[in-house]
């Protein structure tokens, strides 16, 4: 048998079952292509039930509030990625009359959707020929085909991108980007992959030639920054302040606390004289309790947060800051790791 014949009959015998890979529906193949980028199946799969139960249709997505989308994300990570969908699905609402469109030149146009994910729902929705390129493929590919050149790169990005149109089955291309995906997730990992048990392994050059390590090949990443997020809990009886983020950093138009951010981890006491403290909260700040330094990773910044537990009441309040009920911050979008702080001092 050839390449995408032993492809697809090992993905038909070996395939996992997931919701998504039992419809045509594009509005839920959309979901589903969305919630799992950057994210395993294993942690996305109950957002995506909890979305598709939420807003069964494109509809209901459009007339959800940003808030409301923010809140059942919260945890997910990469939060443009919700904000985006309330965007595409407000724009099929009223452009594409809630139809989700199928069409790869209609889905590349719309909101947080590129090549990879137009290509996608296009071949999953339609059956229509498009190379689906995700981490998975390019990891096949150039282990299969023994390519160096960085995954990346400009050129790369084009290389893998005419390979993998190349070797699509044009007749039916749904299952065979499906099992190209299969195979990169569960059997070429990116570290010790199953290579014993690969359908494809007496043609793979990596396997032949012992460079499933080496392969693929990815250039240097971003420099990572380093921010100190310090927090601070002011109480008003059952009232806790709480602030609005803009829309210009990470956890934009979410929910977190007042913060001070250092460039440095600096001393409590050292921080409380700082101007940007004491002109909110006086000279003589009395704290109550302090937590230890959490460390949260993103894409390219590592942050350290804290929370420092105040009992001064700040003499006046920035814009953005605003009392809430405790109770009421179940409901808001805060950012997981903030929300992990409160959620064990208030017991939500």
């Amino acid at each position: 048998m050839n390449f995408n014949n032993e492809l697809v009959h090992w993905y038909q015998q070996n395939k996992r079952d997931l919701p998504w890979r039992n419809t045509t529906d594009a509005y839920t193949i959309w979901l589903s292509e969305i919630i799992l980028q950057q994210t395993r199946v294993e942690q996305g799969l109950p957002y995506f039930n909890r979305f598709l139960e939420n807003y069964p249709d494109v509809g209901s997505f459009a007339a959800a509030s940003e808030d409301e989308i923010l809140k059942l994300w919260q945890g997910l990570g990469y939060y443009s990625r919700g904000r985006n969908m309330l965007k595409t699905a407000i724009m099929v609402k009223e452009v594409y009359d809630s139809k989700f469109p199928q069409n790869y030149d209609q889905l590349i146009k719309l909101k947080g959707i590129g090549e990879y994910t137009a290509a996608a729902i296009a071949s999953f929705s339609s059956n229509e020929a498009k190379a689906v390129v995700d981490g998975n493929v390019y990891r096949v590919i150039a282990r299969y085909l023994g390519i160096a050149e960085p995954i990346n790169s400009t050129t790369g990005k084009k290389i893998f991108q005419q390979t993998a149109n190349d070797l699509l089955n044009k007749k039916n291309p749904a299952i065979h980007n499906q099992a190209m995906m299969e195979l990169g997730a569960i059997i070429c990992k990116p570290k010790n992959p199953a290579c014993g048990i690969c359908p494809v392994r007496t043609d793979c050059y990596a396997f032949t030639h012992n460079a499933t390590n080496s392969l693929p090949v990815k250039l240097n990443k971003v420099k990572v920054r380093e921010r100190y997020l310090n927090y601070f809990l002011i109480t008003d009886s059952d009232k806790v302040l709480v602030n609005k983020r803009n829309q210009s950093d990470i956890w934009a138009n979410m929910y977190d606390l007042p913060l001070v951010e250092t460039t440095s981890l600096m001393d409590p006491g050292e921080l409380l004289r700082l101007p940007m403290v004491t002109d909110f909260f006086g000279n003589n700040v009395e704290v109550t309790e302090i937590s230890p330094i959490k460390k949260h990773v993103l894409t390219h910044q590592r942050l350290y947060v804290r929370l420092i537990k105040i009992q001064n009441m700040p003499s006046k309040l920035q814009e953005q800051w605003f009392y809430t009920p405790v109770e009421e911050l179940k409901k808001l979008a805060v950012p997981k790791i903030i929300f992990i702080f409160l959620k064990n001092i208030f017991n939500l």
